[in-house]
């Protein structure tokens, strides 16, 4: 059984899609959770539908942006403020991008991508590694991608932070295992979010539904991910039963970056 009471858990990108899901999870295990979003009325609506399943649920609102680091040294202190400690960290905040070939891809939009996919992961860990170190126990769990193990057309600065994610995941667990923190990221294949969602409508407009099915015709498992799926997975990851899982990378994706 795994149990989160008194624990403490950060997660960006709380306010929707994978965040949320996990936020779910830990809360129905005993949770105390510190949900960070830009949008207020997601994280409100968030709290909303976590607290009719887990009414006694503690629920802190944190509105800010990955990119700003001052934002995210305000996160941290604010957890270690209300709660004076920081047990887990899901470290979630993502964007795709607009598509495109790679000669045509807009040099600030690639900027934009790794502002909030790799630095805003960056500065997560930088201040959440210290809390933790200090402890002497935490784990991190960061959202990488299948598109962060292999290639993803037309997607280049989506792919470039992803990579950038997974090794950051890989050298920081190195670094920080002999302090008793544990770091992993998980690659989410095609789970069907809001995200995957504007992917599909941005390749195939008004025929997004069909194009989706077409996608998934070539998953071994002929179906989308559930958010819930990953959800249950960060939970876990997250736990003291997952203490001894580090440095590495865990693909969710129905066996997809398998089969090529």
């Amino acid at each position: 059984m795994i149990s989160y009471t008194d624990k403490v858990i950060i997660i960006t990108g709380g306010g929707s899609g994978l965040g949320y899901s996990a936020a779910l999870s830990i809360a129905q295990l005993g949770g105390k959770l510190v949900l960070v979003d830009m949008n207020k009325k997601s994280l409100e609506e968030s709290k909303k539908q976590i607290l009719e399943v887990a009414p006694e649920a503690e629920i802190v609102l944190v509105e800010a942006n990955v990119t700003s680091e001052e934002d995210v040294k305000n996160y941290v202190q604010l957890t270690m403020d209300t709660f004076g400690r920081i047990d887990g960290f899901f470290n979630n905040a993502g964007i795709e991008g607009k598509q495109n070939l790679t000669e045509e891809y807009g040099s600030d939009e690639f900027e934009k991508v790794v502002s909030v996919n790799l630095n805003g992961v960056f500065y997560g860990m930088k201040y959440v590694l210290k809390v933790m170190k200090q402890q002497g126990h935490g784990s991190i769990v960061n959202t990488a991608s299948v598109g962060g193990i292999r290639g993803v057309g037309n997607q280049s600065g989506y792919a470039a932070s992803k990579h950038g994610v997974v090794g950051l995941t890989r050298n920081s667990g190195i670094e920080y295992g002999q302090f008793g923190v544990s770091i992993n990221a998980i690659a989410p294949g095609a789970i069907m979010t809001p995200m995957v969602e504007g992917s599909l409508k941005q390749m195939a407009g008004d025929d997004w539904e069909s194009a989706g099915k077409e996608f998934v015709s070539v998953n071994p498992m002929k179906r989308f991910g559930k958010p819930e799926e990953v959800g249950n997975l960060v939970a876990f990851l997250l736990s003291d039963a997952a203490k001894f899982i580090n440095a590495t990378v865990i693909p969710i994706d129905g066996g997809q970056s398998y089969k090529y």
